[in-house]
């Protein structure tokens, strides 16, 4: 693991969606049980001096299995600028990049979606802590089978 700290941490941008509301509310015998889905997204962007911009994309989808009708959409993206130290080790710097700047991000994402979920009238919904190494590792394995081999 490279050596970094977190400059800054902010919301860059939020999005909760319940169009379905008040009609679930209303109609709460015959709706039936709720499917999550959620997808998480790390993007980096780099600046000079070895700073970069990690963003952490979060999409949190719950539906009704009958009808397939939408409970709520929440869309995030939670950033932190983050300074590296000097890192010759690329292998080194991805992941630092990409699962231990995440790791510390995730919290305040959870915090925020669970705080939503609240405010909006739903029953909180508190996400479940996400393993970022294993999530890099699926899909650095996910690359190597993508790519031709050579020969």
């Amino acid at each position: 693991m490279s050596k970094f700290k977190i400059i800054t941490q902010f919301l860059k941008d939020f999005s909760f969606e319940s169009p379905n509301v008040p009609d679930l509310f209303f109609k709460q015998d015959g709706n039936g049980q709720a499917k999550l889905e959620i997808n998480i997204d790390i993007q980096i962007k780099g600046a000079d001096n070895n700073v970069f911009m990690v963003d952490l994309i979060t999409k949190v989808h719950s539906k009704l299995e009958e009808g397939d009708k939408t409970v709520f959409l929440i869309e995030s993206t939670y950033s932190g600028l983050v300074q590296l130290e000097e890192e010759k080790d690329e292998e080194a710097k991805k992941r630092t990049l990409l699962i231990d700047v995440p790791t510390m991000l995730f919290p305040s994402v959870r915090a925020l979606i669970t705080r939503m979920t609240s405010e909006s009238g739903m029953p909180p919904f508190a996400m479940q802590p996400v393993d970022f190494e294993a999530m890099y590792e699926q899909k650095k394995a996910q690359q190597s089978a993508d790519k031709p081999a050579n020969k």
